[in-house]
């Protein structure tokens, strides 16, 4: 919690404008700041994009947990069941298509968010309806990893046949970026946000035993089928949320529930699931830090940092499983 303090207070101080520490210090305080420039610059751009990396970073991390404990499988994340592939079908469709056929206005910050959001929903209804259908939960994996390659080669064909412009501003979108989300919009991604947290929260207990196994669930009375639908429901939302407002950014949900799991050594999803949202509030701000290149006006793609930041976990994760099985 210190660390995500310290690291919100950075994240404040870093930009292509500097702004005075006793500027951040009042404003963190709540006074107004006498540089009205700073204040609005704050304000209106610093605080709002602050805010959307603790909320998706919060979001991709839960959501990876999720997914890591319900199919077992350490390298499974938020995007495994194609989430993050409906949301870029969405976005393809208006950047691209809209361009097509001349309605420019549904190519705005706004429509790009609710296609987003459209596409993740549609397929998060395919992956609902075969939950409740199929026991097997490898099948569930295959089937969602088939979704999301189905969805991914439609965007594809839309690229290919996109004007330039336009696969420029998909490409754009595909890197990730905190800075999208404007005061107006970030009361909607916290509200969507906090909903699937609420969610995964009440099924902390069920997730405890299914990580156990199906089976195990089931001899303890546990309606598997259920507990599945409402974790896919609450990590659809979750990562769809987060991708919508903030576009892909890989590696967060898969790296940080390893990296809690080894702090705490503990299987406990009650405290997983908070210490998860905590650390990837803070991943994430770090990696904004990164990519807003202090003292420079460049800022590099959050996606990039992310995958680089993220990899690595990822490497030794495999090759410490590696070394546990052999």
């Amino acid at each position: 919690m210190i660390a995500l303090v310290v690291l919100s207070f950075i994240d404040l101080s870093t930009g292509s404008v500097s702004i005075p520490f006793p500027d951040l210090l009042n404003f963190v305080i709540g006074k107004n700041l006498s540089d009205p420039v700073n204040q609005n610059i704050l304000l209106n751009f610093r605080v709002p994009k602050m805010v959307s990396a603790w909320l998706a970073g919060a979001a991709l991390s839960v959501s990876g947990l999720q997914m890591q404990t319900v199919f077992r499988n350490p390298l499974a994340g938020p995007y495994v069941l194609g989430i993050s592939s409906g949301a870029s079908l969405g976005v393809a469709l208006v950047l691209m298509g809209a361009s097509a056929f001349g309605v420019s206005f549904l190519a705005g910050e706004f429509g790009i968010v609710l296609a987003a959001l459209t596409g993740a929903f549609l397929v998060l209804m395919l992956i609902l309806a075969v939950s409740v259908r199929i026991r097997d939960i490898m099948t569930i994996l295959i089937l969602g990893m088939m979704f999301g390659t189905a969805v991914s080669a439609v965007t594809g064909l839309l690229q290919y046949f996109g004007s330039e412009a336009s696969l420029k501003s998909f490409v754009i979108w595909t890197m990730g970026s905190l800075g999208g989300v404007g005061r107006d919009k970030l009361w909607l991604y916290a509200l969507m946000v906090i909903t699937g947290l609420v969610l995964a929260w009440v099924y902390v207990r069920p997730l405890n035993v299914l990580g156990v196994g199906d089976s195990y669930a089931r001899t303890l009375g546990f309606n598997v089928k259920r507990i599945r639908f409402f974790v896919f429901l609450s990590t659809s939302i979750l990562a769809g949320t987060a991708t919508a407002f903030n576009g892909p950014i890989a590696f967060i949900g898969i790296a940080v529930p390893h990296l809690v799991r080894l702090a705490f050594r503990t299987s406990n999803h009650a405290i997983l699931l908070p210490a998860s949202a905590i650390v990837g509030a803070s991943v994430l701000l770090l990696c904004d830090i990164i990519a807003q290149l202090p003292g420079s006006a460049l800022v590099l793609p959050l996606n990039s940092i992310a995958s680089l930041m993220g990899i690595p976990v990822v490497i030794y994760i495999v090759i410490r499983n590696k070394r546990v099985s052999g």
